[in-house]
């Protein structure tokens, strides 16, 4: 499964679902990142934290770690 932690720069990807659990799963769809909703990756730091994202017409940036329990397809 491709998570967006593995997303290259320019994508655009729908959320397939989110690995992680309670306080965490939580605030990553506090964010607006949730099943179905699309994904376009504007940006990522040189050694991959953080990335940077639109998601419902807003600008995101998420660390590495948060960004691998975002599964995408």
């Amino acid at each position: 499964m491709k998570t967006l932690k593995d997303a290259k720069v320019g994508e655009t990807l729908t959320v397939t679902g989110i690995t992680g659990t309670g306080a965490v799963k939580r605030r990553i769809m506090d964010m607006g990142i949730t099943k179905g909703v699309s994904v376009y990756i504007r940006k990522v730091a040189p050694l991959g934290d953080p990335v940077e994202i639109t998601v419902r017409g807003y600008e995101l940036s998420l660390r590495k770690a948060d960004a691998e329990m975002v599964e995408t397809e």
